[in-house]
């Protein structure tokens, strides 16, 4: 892969012509905090154990796979104002397949799961000698670092890459030659995104920590764990003798049995057991507090019921609103500006119907009634459902006896629109001219003896 051109300016670090502002890990240590107080504590948000989380796990592949499965059209305004998806050999070869590795899918998907684990994606440019884009690499997150000069200027260092072709450590690039999509900056300076962990972080450990519990729980004897006790002092050889045998007698898959102490031994409960923890509940109210923090309905991360009304394109588009548009419309705004198509008169435009399609009852109903009020044509209509154009489908139409808002209103402007028009009044005839009609009937009869003697 070929490093941005950036002239023959070289961004190394070394070389910059003034000091950036930077810490070992950017803001990364204070803005990615479980809890105040936890980067003086050197307690680190643990991802890959908040990420073990079936609710975090559901939330953040579900909004990943969901729009990466949207493709991305290159559209252009035509003569009308309307974008309607176009071809380009400079820009739609990059739009369907990012780099070498990644077709769209899972490049979006990737992307996705970058911006909502971390916070933050980063995307590394691969100009071509026309210095028009023609690859796109999303960077480890967590060896991109942003830098601000003195000026105001944003730069971008990178660690190692090897996957992405970037085999410079500490390359510092100009912020022209970075995409970068920021999730909720809430902190100063709002370069750097938050994680939805960040807000999730308690009921995610909260989750782990039951799963675990239910874990041993179900192991050991499916009991709380307890003491045994004597009347009176007993030796340590005869009480680590009597939990020896108590444990292999009557815990894992011994557990059912009837247990039997003798010489005065009593069995106390110190945790409380199952039913009285709910544990359940428990487990569904920390996965319903995840759920929040994504704006993901419960129902479709599994942990709430569904709802009872048959919409099923009302709840998607509920869904979109939601969650999901805000991703997409960054996405687009990011490739817009970072891929120059603006500039160049085109755009980007997520293909909302994989996501927002209907139902086939609903959707045939839809484009029926589209027909029949001359929305669109029959053949557009059929191109939707995946069926060939038929002969005379290309135009809308309308039955014979609508009539448009002009002739109504030359109606209405009459002193009364409600009467009847009058009929027209019988043309005339003409005066009959009788010389005329005698000339003309000698003139038939002899030509018709002219024609008799002919023959």
């Amino acid at each position: 892969m070929k490093l941005p051109l950036i002239g023959e300016i070289s961004f190394r670090r070394k070389q910059l012509p003034y000091q950036l502002e930077s810490a070992d890990r950017g803001w990364y240590p204070v803005v990615n905090e479980p809890y105040t107080g936890a980067w003086q504590r050197n307690d680190p948000l643990p991802y890959d154990n908040v990420l073990s989380n079936y609710a975090v796990y559901r939330c953040v592949t579900l909004i990943a796979s969901d729009v990466a499965k949207m493709r991305v059209k290159l559209v252009q305004e035509d003569a009308n104002d309307i974008w309607q998806e176009v071809d380009n050999p400079a820009f739609s070869p990059v739009l369907r397949k990012p780099n070498g590795y990644q077709n769209h899918v899972q490049f979006y998907q990737q992307w996705m799961i970058s911006k909502l684990a971390y916070g933050n994606t980063y995307v590394l440019k691969g100009r071509d000698n026309r210095n028009v884009v023609t690859e796109l690499y999303i960077l480890d997150p967590t060896r991109t670092k942003p830098l601000v000069a003195p000026d105001g200027g944003v730069f971008y260092q990178l660690y190692r890459d090897n996957l992405a072709g970037q085999f410079e450590e500490n390359l510092v690039l100009p912020a022209s030659e970075i995409i970068h999509d920021r999730n909720a900056p809430l902190f100063y300076p709002h370069l750097v995104g938050l994680s939805p962990i960040y807000a999730s972080f308690l009921p995610a450990i909260s989750g782990l920590r039951i799963q675990r519990f239910s874990d041993r729980f179900f192991r050991n004897q499916a009991r709380p764990s307890g003491i045994l006790t004597a009347p009176g002092d007993i030796p340590q050889t005869t009480a680590d003798r009597v939990k020896e045998q108590w444990e292999s007698n009557y815990g894992g898959e011994n557990f059912g049995k009837v247990a039997v102490a003798g010489s005065g031994l009593t069995w106390q409960p110190l945790v409380i057991n199952a039913v009285d923890s709910q544990l359940i509940e428990q487990l569904k109210l920390t996965a319903e507090q995840i759920c929040t923090t994504y704006g993901v309905p419960t129902f479709k991360a599994g942990v709430g019921p569904t709802p009872a009304y048959n919409n099923i394109q009302a709840l998607t588009q509920a869904y979109y609103a939601d969650c999901v548009q805000i991703h997409v419309e960054s996405i687009e705004a990011l490739l817009d500006e970072g891929l120059g198509l603006l500039d160049a008169g085109f755009g980007s435009e997520f293909d909302l119907d994989n996501l927002l399609r209907m139902d086939t009852l609903t959707q045939t109903n839809v484009l029926a009634e589209q027909v029949s009020r001359g929305i669109t044509a029959p053949n557009e209509a059929r191109a939707v459902l995946g069926y060939k154009p038929v002969s005379g489908g290309d135009s809308p139409y309308l039955q014979q006896q609508n009539y448009s808002l002009e002739a109504l209103n030359k109606r209405d402007a009459q002193a009364n629109p409600f009467t009847p028009p009058a009929l027209p009044a019988p043309k005339t005839p003409a005066p009959v001219n009788a010389a005329q009609m005698a000339r003309a009937l000698l003139w038939d009869i002899r030509r018709e003896m002219i024609d008799t003697n002919a023959r």
